[in-house]
């Protein structure tokens, strides 16, 4: 152990992240890694928002017309009673030059109302009315951008009536995200109105580092499609970054693809379940006056908005993801705990898992209440459910206590620590430890579809790694470049040991010690439980 790791771990009342910054170490790694800052403070969106947007389904076939059926179909078919509020307006609803006085102008032709009076019919329904624009010079489809016309077009949208802006990331000319969107925050700001703001920079700039006090939501990924590949690609890009969200700042996976004909109504429910359990905002993109009842059913199952919506705002967590069988556990505020049993695999399988590993202790029998057929039953603590290709099955288990949220780390469950890279470091061959789980950027892990284990993220992401592609017990594991090698694939296995695919060996706490600072290395699998480990 380095000298600052034992200076660190002698320090009373001195966390590990703010001695480092203190010290000056890697600043640069610290500033793009560090824990979430505040909420925005505008008192908006203290549970994920909830709504519809045009540009799935439409395109740039948006209009006035659209808008305001879609938002009379949501107040008459349960979505808006179900807690759906935002009727948005995506790209290509302006004309495509400013008007003399340097103001956005709403397409005559689409919006012969303008957009204000289409906020006063959605406002009439008890709606509320978001718009589109650009944080570069124009728009994706080509209109003009709001870079350098921040204030202008934050007073006309407030003028408008606008309640919600979503700002993408077109054409930016180079100016780094963080300073465009915190511009359009403070122009917003100062017109006195509140105004949801979804920062659209699609994952870049790793946006979950800097956009809690910037906007209320942020993409974190590229855009999604209707196909059940990419919205696992979406759900994986977004699942290990649960310890960013919390209420009034949540990660976005992008808008809701149900009813588009992309994916299967067993494909629509595994969306639904899983953009819920990682309190991701609900916006439908289809044609919702046109829906059928079994799309509708999906969009307003009350049972499992309830979980999107959790008071506790807390975004769930992968407990166990193994060759395409994936657990998450989402804590809520009256102490139950959301399952999700997801099968990403082409044939149907059994998932399982116990209320131990989901945070749940201290009952003789827990309550499992399926949030898709309504039905419960009871267990003594296993969990486990027969679930179809691509489906899933949510359950809200209740009884006993339930334990600290998972963090987002890979748990040393022998020594009730995380896995950790001493002292922030990115140094390649940096060998790996256990510390006291405190969620800083050094422990929280993330499971890549091909089995890696990153950790950080742009410039530094460094994958999990077994020394030199040794094989033989005793290997150091290591940080590295992350490289696609069989030394870099690990599997998390039901008995809860991880295993090197190259090695077939387990991750293991060098000699069953429990001390902060103790090594973790390969060795021979033998169930010990310094060989344990859970993952969120």
């Amino acid at each position: 152990m380095s000298v600052f790791s034992r200076f660190t771990g002698r320090l009373a009342g001195v966390g590990r992240l703010a001695l480092a910054a203190t010290l000056a170490a890697p600043v640069v790694a610290l500033t793009v890694g560090a824990p979430p800052a505040a909420a925005l403070e505008n008192g908006l969106a203290l549970t994920p928002q909830m709504g519809f947007n045009d540009w799935n389904a439409y395109g740039c076939a948006v209009s006035e017309s659209l808008i305001k059926s879609t938002a009379l179909a949501m107040h008459d078919n349960g979505m808006q009673a179900a807690g759906y509020a935002y009727v948005n307006i995506d790209d290509c609803w302006m004309t495509s030059a400013r008007d003399s006085a340097g103001r956005l102008v709403p397409d005559p032709a689409k919006f012969p109302d303008g957009i204000s009076g289409t906020a006063a019919y959605v406002h009439s329904l008890g709606l509320k009315l978001g718009i589109y624009e650009d944080g570069g010079t124009a728009t994706c489809a080509g209109y003009p951008g709001s870079l350098g016309h921040e204030t202008t077009d934050a007073n006309t949208f407030a003028a408008w009536g606008v309640d919600y802006l979503k700002y993408d990331n077109c054409n930016n000319q180079g100016v780094s995200a963080r300073t465009r969107y915190t511009a359009m925050r403070d122009a917003l700001a100062a017109t006195g109105r509140p105004i949801l703001f979804s920062l659209c920079n699609w994952g870049e700039e790793s946006v979950w580092t800097w956009g809690a006090p910037v906007g209320n939501s942020w993409r974190t990924t590229g855009d999604i499609s209707a196909s059940f590949a990419s919205m696992v690609s979406t759900f994986h890009g977004n699942a290990g970054l649960a310890p960013y969200a919390g209420p009034g700042h949540w990660n976005d996976p992008d808008m809701l693809e149900i009813g588009n004909n992309g994916m299967s109504p067993t494909e629509n429910r595994s969306e639904f379940s899983l953009w819920a359990e990682m309190a991701a905002p609900l916006l439908a993109g289809t044609d919702i006056a046109g829906a059928s009842a079994e799309t509708l059913n999906v969009l307003t199952n009350r049972n499992v908005i309830a979980v999107d919506q959790d008071s506790l705002g807390r975004q769930g967590t992968l407990v166990s993801s193994v060759n395409g069988l994936d657990v998450l556990a989402k804590p809520l505020a009256n102490g139950d705990v959301s399952v999700v049993l997801f099968n990403e695999t082409g044939s149907a399988a059994t998932i399982s898992t116990t209320a131990a590993a989901i945070g749940k202790t201290g009952a003789s029998a827990y309550t499992l209440t399926d949030l898709w057929s309504g039905g419960t039953s009871s267990t003594t603590g296993d969990i486990s459910a027969s679930v179809e290709a691509h489906g899933v099955v949510m359950y809200r288990v209740s009884g006993g206590a339930t334990g600290a949220a998972p963090s987002g780390g890979v748990h040393a469950l022998g020594a009730g620590s995380c896995l950790d890279v001493p002292n922030f470091a990115t140094t390649q061959g940096t060998q790996v430890e256990i510390w006291t789980c405190n969620s800083g950027p050094n422990q929280i892990w993330t499971r890549t579809p091909s089995g890696q284990l990153t950790v950080y993220s742009g410039d530094s992401t460094r994958c999990l790694d077994a020394y030199d592609n040794r094989t033989a017990p005793g290997t150091k594991v290591e940080i590295w470049p992350c490289n696609g090698g069989e030394n870099q694939r690990w599997t998390f296995n039901a008995d809860g040991t991880v295993t090197g695919a190259q090695s077939g060996l387990c991750l293991d706490v060098t000699g069953a010690e429990t001390a902060n600072g103790t090594a973790v290395e390969l060795w021979t699998c033998n169930g010990g439980g310094n060989q344990q480990w859970s993952l969120g």
